[in-house]
């Protein structure tokens, strides 16, 4: 089996669920050190902490922090505890962003579509049944999973009470947008880097198809990605290459916060070439071969692991 320099730290933000967990597994699975920051209520560690312990039980070291990884307090208060810990042998070989942290609200209020509930209708007629019965079967045969009846299904549920404003704008941009700079900059300016480090972050196909309650996160994704641009070249220099992965639609916490989530998922599992929805390990097992020393020369680049969802 492959094994990390034991010197290697890769730095997560967002490393209690989803992909941040799949990498943080993957990545101490083959020897990786971690520093894992994480923003959970001390409710949800009952659920969270057997992963961590998992992951401590592989033999490498981990430093977990429940703070806010978008404040100056919070950043700057890991930074400088790994730091500590570091000293002069340990190197931090990759960062991954994977904060999920958006507001979902709508630009203006949603008016449903009519055309399900007609092709309900017509479907209904044409087979002699009431519209009631078939929209009990319809809604039954879709919540046991049957996801080819996406179209004529009851569509999703908006909250039309409150729509999206500038505060909501610039925290979603801050979040998921800038704030991977901001931690760049302070491992650099610390140099906790390797000489041959990986700056990752985390896109989605929303980054150029509009989803209802998506206009925030969407303009985020368009922030990382020119920011993860313009790391690849000013910081190439000292050895850091910085790219974004676009995952596939992904079963997530943060893809089930999505209005119309359910949707998402079954449009998505139908045109998927596999068959499937992509799954956080298949995005961290990418990950791992992007911190292997062959990827070097990877630089600037939005990489699709999704199976062939884009273009299908």
């Amino acid at each position: 089996m492959i094994r990390f320099d034991s010197n290697y730290w890769a730095v997560i933000i967002g490393g209690s669920s989803g992909f941040g967990l799949a990498t943080a597994k993957k990545l101490a699975c083959h020897g990786m050190n971690l520093c894992i920051v994480h923003r959970d209520r001390r409710g949800s560690m009952k659920a969270i902490q057997p992963h961590f312990d998992a992951i401590k039980e592989m033999g490498v070291n981990v430093l977990t922090f429940n703070t806010d990884a978008l404040s100056d307090e919070g950043r700057s208060s890991v930074v400088q505890s790994l730091q500590e810990t570091l000293k002069e042998a340990g190197k931090v070989r990759m960062i991954l962003h994977a904060v999920a942290f958006g507001n979902l609200k709508l630009l203006t209020p949603y008016v449903p579509s009519e055309s399900s509930k007609t092709a309900r209708n017509r479907l209904a007629e044409a087979l002699h049944v009431s519209t009631v019965d078939l929209d009990r079967a319809v809604e039954t045969l879709w919540q046991e999973g049957v996801e080819d009846l996406h179209g004529i299904v009851t569509p999703p549920l908006y909250n039309n009470e409150m729509m999206l404003d500038k505060g909501d704008f610039e925290r979603t941009l801050q979040a998921m947008g800038s704030n991977i700079i901001e931690w760049v900059q302070d491992l650099h300016a610390r140099q906790l880097f390797a000489k041959d480090a990986r700056v990752l972050s985390l896109t989605s196909e929303g980054n150029t198809i509009a989803w209802k309650g998506y206009a925030a996160v969407s303009a985020a994704k368009a922030v990382l990605e020119s920011v993860s641009r313009a790391m690849a070249v000013e910081f190439a220099p000292y050895g850091i290459r910085s790219n974004v992965i676009q995952a596939g639609v992904t079963d997530t916490p943060a893809l089930r916060a999505i209005p119309g989530s359910a949707h998402i998922k079954a449009k998505a599992r139908l045109r998927n070439p596999m068959g499937r929805l992509t799954e956080p390990e298949d995005v961290a097992n990418f990950i791992f071969l992007l911190c292997m020393d062959e990827a070097a020369w990877v630089n600037g680049s939005l990489i699709c692991v999704d199976g062939g969802e884009r273009i299908a």
